[in-house]
């Protein structure tokens, strides 16, 4: 009973900490008014590795060995655990998905940065077309708030790009 009593309280700590990630990974994003596109795959690629990270951790050989020996104890911690270790995977599918989707934008990202405006002008019916296609096929990135934050950094870049453009013209 003591040493079921001393992994509830570890196990405890862990869904505290779980789902303090997990909160903080739901937070509305500060970033600069003037951000563009590439920002939005490095994030999901750093969400990505972050809750892999995490579900490398819970899948461990030793949290896998206290997880048994509570089932064992028949300990009511282990709901809030397996609810927890759920959400954790959803994030972490999401961010994996995402991250797939947002790599076919990538080819996107040089013409938008460093082309002049006509050049840029040329790659953008391709790149609307695929940012529909991420917008009808992907489950977690077609909201429309990821989609407006999305096309709010590509339209900052565009900007961005053209200010640059007229500065060294």
């Amino acid at each position: 009973t003591e040493v079921t009593e001393k992994l509830e309280e570890a196990v405890m700590i862990w869904i505290k900490q779980i789902r303090q990630v997990l909160v903080e990974s739901e937070q509305m994003r500060r970033e600069a008014d003037d951000i563009g596109p590439a920002a939005e795959l490095e994030h999901w690629k750093t969400r990505m590795s972050s809750f892999n990270s995490l579900l490398d951790e819970i899948k461990s050989s030793r949290v896998k060995k206290i997880i048994s020996i509570l089932q064992a104890a028949r300990s009511k911690t282990l709901k809030q655990w397996k609810e927890l270790d759920g959400n954790i995977t959803i994030a972490a599918n999401e961010a994996k998905d995402n991250v797939r989707y947002l790599y076919t934008l990538d080819k996107f990202f040089g013409p938008l940065a460093k082309a002049s405006p006509v050049t840029m002008m040329e790659h953008v019916p391709s790149l609307m077309h695929t940012v529909c296609m991420i917008y009808c096929t992907s489950p977690y990135y077609n909201t429309s708030e990821r989609m407006t934050s999305l096309l709010l950094k590509i339209t900052n870049q565009m900007i961005n790009t053209c200010k640059t453009y007229l500065r060294e013209g």
